[in-house]
């Protein structure tokens, strides 16, 4: 028998699922060089959405189990910058990362948030840009962005982002960071 999956606030966890909270971060993002692989790394990135008043994350349970998460980082007035976004990875491809964008979504509007923004790298050859030299027509770029290799960018489009730029060589030469956002409300 399936339990329901449901969402809830980050602060409501155990110490044990903190751990497990980390473990998915590590896992979940194990293909990308810089990613949270270094002692204690990925506890020290939990720990923050719990001692940050700029941040907070919202979990995905089932039963007890910890499927997933997602940050929220206030780091404009009117848009809440969507860090990170992760999934354990058996669990991955069935829906629960999308009820996490759709519950940080929700969260963001009751605070009062016109949009959602969040930088999606490709330091991994997982989209089109990985080892093009971006300059010039940056933009141009930008509006041809494929995902090749498992890159998150057609994920996020399928909920609603849209890619609003790049930085080109932001993790090294050919390694963008791809810019998302999308409306939230009016």
């Amino acid at each position: 028998m399936t339990q329901v999956v449901r969402i809830v606030g980050f602060e409501t966890l155990d110490a044990g699922q903190r751990a497990e909270a980390a473990r998915i971060l590590r896992e979940a993002l194990a293909h990308a060089p810089a990613a949270y692989n270094g002692p204690g790394e990925a506890e020290a990135q939990v720990e923050t959405f719990f001692t940050d008043p700029e941040r907070f994350a919202l979990a995905a349970l089932e039963g007890e189990r910890l499927l997933g998460w997602v940050g929220g980082v206030e780091a404009y007035s009117h848009s809440l910058e969507l860090h990170p976004l992760v999934v354990d990875p058996a669990r991955q491809r069935s829906g629960v990362g999308a009820r996490l964008v759709a519950a940080l979504e929700a969260r963001a509007g009751e605070m009062g948030k016109l949009a959602l923004h969040l930088g999606t790298d490709d330091d991994f050859g997982g989209s089109s840009l990985f080892g093009v030299d971006l300059y010039p027509g940056v933009l141009g770029h930008a509006a041809r962005v494929r995902a090749t290799q498992g890159h998150p960018v057609e994920f996020y489009r399928k909920l609603g982002f849209e890619v609003v730029g790049l930085i080109p060589d932001a993790n090294g030469f050919g390694k963008p960071d791809i810019l998302m956002a999308k409306r939230i409300s009016r």
